[in-house]
């Protein structure tokens, strides 16, 4: 167990940085809509999603709308579906750590696990669960001093809700510029566009969802043959 834990911490390092710095813009984003430091520092806590936690932010200020929920869960989240079921053989055996594992399957967290070869004298279950751990340690730890010291701050917090959507943004840009072929950054932004003329800025996030899952769905075959998935 030890063994496995100092074999895994030096690898999380550049996470911790990355995870701590957007944690506190994340606790204090949240302070800066009005709540608590209790919020971040549970919805990271149990939730651990990174840009899924933004956007819950955003939808806690809202009506409640189950199927909105649903559908932005299910699109921000659902390359988790291919992560796990590239897993199965990795995670299985591994007792009761397979269930945090899963559960703390993060981009960061997947990248690690499924790439790292390990030491054949460290326990891999152990190693995997540190990985996983120390992670979402960085982020809820971020979240929550970033939640407390959002009181503290004394600047002109105006404009800071922005960075929900800059950080979507650079989601874009870079999936865009992974991408051989733009084929699904143009169904996404033609969707949008006519789904925001059609339905207005209210009520086109769930039309918008749908049509894209179901042009990508669609037209899956042809993507791929031209390359347009990365």
């Amino acid at each position: 167990m030890k063994k496995a834990f100092k074999a895994a911490f030096p690898y999380t390092i550049p996470i911790f940085a990355g995870f701590w710095f957007i944690g506190l813009t994340y606790g204090i984003y949240m302070n800066v809509l009005g709540f608590s430091f209790w919020y971040p520092m549970i919805m990271s806590l149990v939730i651990f999603a990174g840009s899924l936690e933004f956007v819950a932010a955003n939808l806690m200020l809202g009506a409640f709308h189950p199927l909105q929920v649903f559908l932005v869960t299910l699109m921000i989240q659902a390359r988790h579906l291919f992560y796990g079921i590239s897993m199965l053989n990795k995670y299985n055996n591994k007792g009761w750590k397979k269930w945090y594992l899963m559960f703390g399957m993060g981009d960061e967290t997947f990248s690690l696990n499924y790439t790292i070869e390990i030491p054949k004298e460290v326990d891999e279950g152990w190693f995997m669960f540190w990985i996983t751990a120390l992670n979402h340690f960085y982020w809820f730890s971020g979240a929550t001093l970033g939640g407390i010291l959002g009181s503290l701050v004394t600047f002109n917090t105006k404009g800071l809700d922005f960075v929900m959507t800059a950080m979507f943004v650079v989601i874009f840009l870079e999936q865009f510029m992974k991408e051989k072929k733009h084929w699904t950054a143009l169904i996404g932004i033609c969707c949008s566009i006519i789904c925001l003329i059609i339905f207005q800025a209210d009520n086109f996030m769930i039309p918008t969802m749908i049509a894209i899952l179901s042009m990508l769905t669609l037209f899956r075959k042809p993507i791929e043959r031209e390359g347009g998935f990365s």
